[in-house]
C-alpha cells in the first residue's frame, strides 16, 4: 500500500517511519513557530498527502513532547479523511509552565494510516439490553 505525498515546498519533510515496526510516521513542522503557556496554534508541515481508498490518516501527539515539555495535539487525534487533498496541518497546545518553540524540520507529531469501517445509520425504537446498560462515566467504580 501506497501514501502519496506531495511536497508544498521544496524543503518539506516526507512523513517517515523512524523504526521498523513502528505505527506511525514522524511529521516535520515547515515553519517556526513560538507557544506561550496556554496558548496553541497550528503549524504547517508543508504536505499534502492523497491517502489510499478506505483509509484515514490520525495525527497523534509525540510521548517526548508531552512528557518533556507539557506540548501536546489539542484534537488528538486529528483526523485527515480520504478525500482531503490540502496541508497537512498539526495543532499544538503548549500545556507546559514554559514558552516553547517549534523549529522548523522539528519532529511535531506522529501521522497513523487506519482502515474505516462505514455503516449505515439505522433509527431504533429500542437497543439491545446489557449487563452494563446506560452506565457511564466511572460506572465500572474506578477512580
Amino acid at each position: 500500500m501506497q501514501l502519496e505525498v506531495k511536497r508544498l515546498t521544496p524543503d518539506a519533510a516526507l512523513p517517515l517511519y523512524a523504526h521498523p515496526g513502528d505505527a506511525g510516521m514522524d511529521l516535520h513542522a515547515n515553519e517556526a513557530l513560538s507557544l506561550r503557556p496556554g496558548e496553541s496554534g497550528m503549524v504547517r508541515t508543508g504536505i499534502a498527502i492523497a491517502l489510499p481508498p478506505g483509509t484515514e490518516a490520525q495525527v497523534r501527539p509525540r510521548s517526548g513532547l508531552a512528557l518533556k515539555h507539557g506540548v501536546t495535539i489539542l484534537n488528538a487525534p486529528g483526523t485527515i479523511d480520504e478525500g482531503y487533498r490540502g496541508e497537512v496541518g498539526v495543532i499544538l497546545i503548549n500545556h507546559g509552565p514554559a514558552d516553547y518553540h517549534v523549529a522548523k524540520g522539528m519532529r511535531i507529531a506522529q501521522m497513523v494510516i487506519q482502515p474505516v469501517l462505514r455503516v449505515d445509520v439505522v433509527e431504533a425504537q429500542e437497543l439491545s439490553e446489557t449487563r452494563r446498560g446506560e452506565g457511564g462515566f466511572g460506572s465500572t467504580g474506578g477512580h
